[in-house]
């Protein structure tokens, strides 16, 4: 019984063996992956437990795949952490980092620029700002006399800031009581150098204000006499002001720039043959605006136009009287070519040639411009703007000594006058004396 019973373990035993080969002989590789997944993993607990706290203590991250990371990966994350480090090392430090030394090299090598921003610091208040910084006069005059040398930049720059305040200053304040006085102001100023400032700020000053056209033009007029090159100058800017308002139809650039013409042949400076020729521009092909033009133009130099020039002004009337009948213009624009008839017919009654208290010029000291419509005139805009004299001592001594005479002969002309009221008072003291013994 014992035999037969240790012969039947054997025999289970040496089944169970050949099963099991034969088992694994006859599974696939797909049957084995299945069933290791599905068994516990009790066993690699410990190793994995031991590779993670290795992994965690070292800092190196955890890859599912592989118990050891491979060549590879450890070449790209050796690669990854080199870029890494490049990158922050191209970032600029903070000031609390640099070192010492590092920063000793970059004062050393940057000793010049500090040099050139005190040099600018010291010419910003003007030189730095294109249209010049504004400065009060008192400490504009204060900077003046710090400087001795005369002729230098600095000096010139503060001598045109003033000239340019100074004109913008008087121009703002002149009327018809005043224009006399405004003038004595303007020739204290060197406005030879200036012209180019004082043409440019009467004509802003006009297109600002039209209706003291009258009153600029005087001022114009009274510097004319003295200083021909200054009307000449304002008259080629009205010029091609009124072209460049008729090429772009800017009716209020035209109506400003062809009255400011129209006071100025009144007062003797441009001839009548320009303000013809703006008449005829205008009523050659009338529009509503051009005709409205014409009109106030015509309103303001009418009466001088019909004694210098009777023949042109009847024509200018055809011309008007043709556009009233045959045109097709506005309601508006026929009403006033109807009342501008009416103007004439009154002998333009309150449109005189110069209001009382302007004629100031004498007609021996007038000088008039002869100055074509259609020839081609420069602006001379570089005259606004400041520039070095080389010779700028010699220049303002050579005004000095024409102001001396110009403001001495009117000295004269009016301690002339003033005589010649004190003689008529006398006379009239005495005449009543003698009436009253």
């Amino acid at each position: 019984m014992q035999t037969s019973t240790a012969h039947g373990k054997q025999s289970s035993g040496g089944a169970g063996r050949e099963g099991h080969n034969s088992y694994n002989r006859s599974s696939t590789p797909e049957d084995r992956y299945a069933d290791r997944e599905c068994a516990p993993r009790a066993r690699d607990y410990s190793d994995h437990s031991q590779a993670d706290y290795e992994r965690s203590r070292t800092g190196c991250p955890y890859d599912d795949s592989t118990e050891s990371p491979s060549p590879d990966l450890e070449k790209r994350r050796e690669r990854e952490r080199d870029a890494g480090h490049r990158k922050r090392s191209r970032k600029s430090p903070s000031p609390e980092r640099r070192s010492p030394g590092r920063g000793v090299t970059q004062y050393s090598t940057q000793e010049e620029p500090p040099a050139k921003k005190t040099k600018r610091d010291e010419l910003d208040p003007l030189l730095t700002h294109p249209g010049g910084a504004y400065i009060p006069p008192a400490k504009l005059r204060r900077m003046q006399e710090q400087i001795t040398d005369k002729s230098s930049l600095a000096y010139q720059r503060m001598s045109w800031e003033a000239l340019k305040k100074s004109i913008n200053g008087l121009l703002n304040k002149v009327n018809i009581s005043n224009v006399s006085i405004i003038v004595q102001a303007l020739l204290q100023e060197n406005i030879v150098r200036g012209r180019g400032l004082l043409c440019r700020s009467v004509l802003q000053a006009q297109r600002a204000s039209p209706i003291f056209t009258h009153v600029y033009a005087a001022l114009v007029a009274i510097i004319n006499s003295k200083f021909p090159q200054i009307g000449e100058l304002t008259l080629k800017r009205l010029i091609l002001n009124f072209r460049k308002g008729y090429r772009r139809n800017d009716k209020q650039l035209c109506l400003t720039a062809s009255k400011f013409v129209a006071h100025l042949f009144n007062q003797n400076v441009a001839h009548e043959v320009l303000g013809l020729e703006m008449l005829t521009l205008l009523l050659e092909r009338p529009t509503d605006d051009s005709v409205e033009v014409a009109i106030g133009c015509l309103k303001e130099c009418g009466l001088k136009l019909t004694q210098v020039s009777p023949r042109g002004i009847n024509a200018i009337f055809e011309c008007l009287r043709t556009i009233l009948h045959e045109s097709e213009m506005d309601k508006r624009v026929q009403y006033m070519i109807e009342v501008m008839f009416a103007v004439r017919k009154d002998g333009f009654e309150g449109h005189p040639v110069i209001l009382e208290g302007l004629d100031l010029v004498e007609e021996d000291d007038q000088l008039t411009h002869m100055l074509p419509l259609e020839d081609d005139y420069s602006p001379e805009d570089v005259l606004n703007v400041f520039k070095m004299d080389p010779h700028f001592m010699e220049n303002e001594e050579k005004y000095k000594a024409i102001k001396k005479e110009i403001l001495d002969e009117g000295d004269s002309d009016s301690n002339t006058d003033q005589e010649a009221v004190t003689s008529e008072e006398e006379e009239e003291n005495e005449n009543e004396n003698e009436k009253e013994k």
